[in-house]
């Protein structure tokens, strides 16, 4: 099946054509048609799966019959990377049709927004900044067509719902709605009955991450972490390199380290600004940084395709925040490998991984590396620096300080 088989509008096809897609992936090929018939529909699919063009392409050969410059199209999305990677694709793959698109989300100019809007027939926005625009005014919806929630569980995760449902008592109640989602927790399947009427469910395998990643875990000991990381990086063929940590602050000082170490690398997390943020994700995806140092939250929306290889430094909180870790490697028919550090703490995690993998993990060692190392009497690698002494009034009271406890060493093993 090739996509003009689908019968789109002749301009929307010539993006299409221009932008070299030839056949449609699976959750295309489902999607598509239904979407063009006017179906409300629930797609679950992964990151990487290319549900973004399964809803583009339906919706700017809708937007090809009808009037111009009235918002006919919303896309809700949960983090300003997404919104702009769905942002250009509606530019590429709409770039013979003349329709307008806009993000709309916080840390950046109001202003510049509302003049956009009133050239746009579609949004793509982070729903606390569009209800913003809603409450001003500033934004009429009141022409709406379609609505698309897209990742609703991770719009979930971050506590969006109430801001969706306020949206969604905004806008008109004869619309065709998209719902995609990786996974379809209760929340979520609450939602889709209360804002979808009789949708039809496109899935793609979601039981687990894709196949065309290769697992692997390197027991390792908390403090022998960024040494085995380091070793790991030199004995592997890499192209670009996504790291997980579990903090903030991790993740700025494991950037900060492996840019000591020789290695163009960056962080992305909460604390920057939005120009800042943008810097490092074009550095990223033109290979200006070879390594991508982030957290959960920070990394929501990554969308390079040519990722090799995502390493956890820190195991995530869920078999799920794992799986949508790992699937931005090994995309677009190409293959990649999942890193995992895991200490005698993670064997949970380990256990509910593998449950979903249907499969148990290798585990690995690098040879000639030192597992034995002793570890520091006290953590010099995130440690945090010492707060600037207040003067007597400004101090706050509190209870005695209690030092953490080091965790036992783990030792690497087969």
């Amino acid at each position: 099946m090739e996509f003009n088989t689908f019968d789109l509008h002749p301009k929307v096809a010539a993006g299409v054509t221009a932008a070299r897609y030839i056949t449609p992936t699976p959750i295309q090929e489902q999607a598509i048609p239904l979407v063009m018939q006017g179906r409300d529909i629930v797609g679950l699919a992964h990151t990487g799966t290319g549900k973004t063009a399964a809803f583009v392409l339906p919706i700017l050969h809708r937007l090809m019959q009808g009037g111009r410059k009235r918002v006919r199209a919303l896309v809700l999305a949960p983090t300003r990377e997404l919104a702009e990677q769905t942002h250009e694709a509606i530019g590429t793959l709409g770039s013979r049709t003349g329709l307008k698109s806009v993000t709309v989300y916080g840390g950046v100019g109001f202003n510049p927004q509302v003049d956009k809007l009133k050239r746009a027939e579609i949004v793509v926005a982070c729903p606390g900044r569009l209800l913003d625009h809603l409450n001003q005014g500033t934004v009429d919806l009141s022409h709406l067509e379609v609505l698309v929630l897209d990742e609703a569980d991770r719009m979930f995760d971050m506590g969006f719902l109430p801001d969706i449902r306020k949206i969604i008592k905004r806008v008109p109640a004869k619309r065709q709605t998209l719902l995609f989602s990786a996974t379809m927790p209760d929340n979520i399947l609450h939602l889709a009955h209360e804002v979808l009427k009789a949708p039809v469910t496109v899935q793609v395998d979601t039981t687990g991450p894709v196949s065309s990643v290769s697992h692997m875990l390197y027991p390792v000991g908390q403090h022998l972490k960024t040494s085995l990381l380091l070793e790991l990086l030199r004995h592997t063929d890499t192209e670009s390199v996504l790291i997980f940590t579990r903090t903030k602050h991790r993740a700025k000082r494991l950037g900060e380290q492996l840019g000591k170490a020789g290695y163009q690398a960056a962080s992305l997390q909460g604390n920057l600004s939005q120009a800042k943020r943008q810097a490092v994700m074009n550095g990223f995806r033109d290979g200006t940084f070879q390594i991508l140092v982030a957290t959960d939250v920070a990394a929501r929306g990554i969308d390079v395709t040519q990722i090799s290889h995502v390493i956890n430094y820190d195991m995530p909180d869920t078999a799920d925040a794992y799986t949508h870790r790992i699937g931005r490697t090994g995309r677009n028919a190409k293959t990649g490998d999942a890193f995992t550090l895991i200490t005698y703490e993670d064997e949970d995690m380990v256990r509910s991984i593998e449950r979903v993998l249907r499969a148990k993990v290798t585990r690995c060692t690098l040879d000639g590396f030192d597992y034995k190392k002793a570890a520091p009497s006290r953590d010099t690698e995130f440690a945090r620096p010492p707060r600037q002494p207040q003067r007597r009034s400004e101090k706050k009271k509190t209870g005695p300080f209690k030092a953490p406890c080091e965790s036992p060493q783990f030792a690497g093993h087969r």
